[in-house]
């Protein structure tokens, strides 16, 4: 953490003491939400704690973060909680309902949807997929490795014998958003039978809780396929597929690929930056690519909202590195810019 950016912290943590000097509460910046971002939220909250506590011995209850991964469509109803501070959602609000609702809506790091694989004799990066054969598992039209259509996808490699065993999250989650986002993007049958949610009524396969329930059924189950954050599934050490794009090209999810799908996407404030990334253009560009959203209510005190804007200044300015050692992205300079600007707006305009 430069010099520089620890002094534009203090000064910014002391306008918010002089701003709500009378109403401060001795609490800790409360968060609930997404389990695709926890660790890397978890890492900037650290960050938060030593830099407010400058190295000394004494701390306080409102020099600390307290996050909560219990899934994106559960932080996002968690806001109506007034003792919650943020959520964090990769299934980002529409911008009527932000406006609706009087949130702020920022990203703050990107990430991908892996497609991790169980399959006795296949390494990572050996199983190639495409868009319309990872809908027919999941619609339950492919049901077995041996498939004609994967085996035509894959020549050359071994594939097995064995029944695919599909799994999904059971809670709402932003990552199954991300997930049927893109199978709705690729396939017109499962667009118009399920479509994209948070929340999915699976025609098949079995439900697990959270990202930790996805791997232990990934890991124990021979046969499985299974979704999940990218950086999560390279920690657990399982086998990922490589995705073929809109180019015809197959790659993996890794830093190159994800910067490359956000690098063809256009970010506007004035929509609070709702995007999709999945399926974008370029030959580099992985298929899956989502972005993990900040949610502030508006209505709890400039003071209350500043001190979340400042652990944010401190993530997208100098967590970088804590956000690509987890297998993320850090935002483009380009797009921090924007997204202080956006904060920036939004103060000038009662927020």
């Amino acid at each position: 953490m430069s010099n520089a950016i620890r002094r534009s912290f203090r000064a910014a943590a002391t306008l918010v003491l002089a701003l709500g000097a009378s109403h401060v509460v001795a609490e800790p910046i409360r968060g609930a939400g997404s389990t695709f971002a926890a660790p890397v939220i978890a890492k900037w909250s650290k960050t938060y704690t030593d830099i407010r506590t400058d190295g000394g011995d004494f701390t306080s209850p409102d020099w600390r973060v307290d996050f909560e991964p219990v899934g994106s469509l559960a932080g996002i109803m968690r806001l109506r909680q007034p003792e919650l501070d943020f959520a964090a959602t990769d299934a980002p609000l529409a911008a009527s309902e932000v406006s609706k609702s009087n949130l702020l809506q920022f990203p703050v790091v990107i990430g991908g949807v892996a497609i991790a694989t169980n399959i006795p004799g296949i390494a990572d990066g050996q199983l190639r997929l495409n868009g319309s054969i990872l809908a027919d598992i999941y619609l339950g039209k492919i049901q077995n490795w041996s498939d004609l259509a994967l085996r035509e996808l894959n020549p050359g490699l071994q594939l097995p014998d064995l029944p695919i065993r599909v799994f999904h999250r059971k809670d709402g989650s932003g990552t199954t958003y991300t997930f049927t986002d893109y199978l709705s993007a690729v396939s017109p049958e499962w667009k118009s039978k399920y479509g994209a949610d948070t929340l999915i009524a699976w025609p098949l396969g079995t439900s697990a809780v959270g990202t930790g329930g996805v791997i232990r059924a990934a890991r124990e189950q021979q046969g499985s396929i299974a979704y999940l954050e990218f950086g999560q599934a390279s920690r657990a050490k399982l086998p990922v597929a490589r995705l073929g794009n809109k180019a015809g090209e197959f790659v993996q999810p890794d830093p190159e690929s994800l910067i490359a799908a956000v690098t063809a996407e256009a970010w506007r404030p004035e929509d609070h930056f709702f995007r999709s990334l999945v399926d974008q253009s370029g030959p580099r560009a992985y298929p899956i690519a989502a972005a993990t959203y900040v949610l502030i209510p508006r209505d709890r005190g400039e003071a209350r909202i500043q001190r979340v804007i400042d652990l944010f200044i401190l993530a997208l300015e100098g967590g970088q590195r804590d956000a690509a050692g987890l297998g993320l992205v850090p935002l483009p300079d380009v797009l921090v810019n924007t997204v202080r600007l956006y904060w920036a707006n939004a103060r000038k305009a009662g927020g």
